[in-house]
């Protein structure tokens, strides 16, 4: 997709989301950036929906992530508990609705058993070793946390450390972490 002139280059989210041992944990980073410009590091772009039974991270423009956040509460409403179910209806709705299609945004959404990667062309991607990423620093963060789950880490310890790790080496993220987890009964 071609962008015009006058839209500013948006860069910088890392999200990250880590299973392990009952607990999913979804981490991002703060640091939104203007080309080379840092304009903000402490955005918050991790969020617990369904009362917080779930989790979800978001890259990409704020304001149609905000709008895919608002409608995956709404398929959560609708189908409660079900969370692959939910996710599959948004991005069925997000990939044949004129309007949703043109949001540029990606969503990492999490309950105690699952995580789902979902995108705008109708991907609904569970990860295969319970990590999941996206954004700038994305691929960082996923290496340094399939790295650690061999580790006798926790969710969080993973999450962290992995972020951090993609702190170091991103220009576009930044160490001030947003955290949510969801934990198994």
């Amino acid at each position: 997709m071609e962008q015009t002139q006058n839209f500013p280059d948006w860069h910088g989210t890392t999200i990250l989301a880590v299973r392990k041992g009952g607990s999913t944990v979804i981490a991002g980073d703060g640091q939104v950036s203007m080309g080379q410009t840092i304009v903000k590091g402490n955005a918050r772009k991790v969020r617990t929906l369904a009362g917080g039974l779930v989790v979800a991270g978001f890259a990409g423009a704020t304001a149609d992530a905000f709008t895919l956040m608002e409608r995956l509460e709404a398929k959560l409403e609708q189908y409660p508990r079900q969370l692959a179910r939910a996710c599959v209806d948004l991005a069925k709705d997000w990939r044949t609705d004129r309007y949703l299609r043109r949001l540029e945004a990606l969503l990492i959404c999490a309950d105690a058993t699952s995580i789902f990667t979902v995108s705008g062309v109708g991907d609904v991607l569970e990860p295969e070793f319970g990590v999941a990423a996206i954004g700038s620093g994305g691929s960082y963060a996923l290496a340094a946390a399939r790295a650690l789950m061999e580790f006798n880490l926790t969710a969080e310890e993973i999450a962290r450390r992995a972020m951090g790790i993609a702190a170091d080496i991103c220009v576009y993220t930044n160490h001030s972490l947003t955290l949510e987890s969801v934990h198994g009964v």
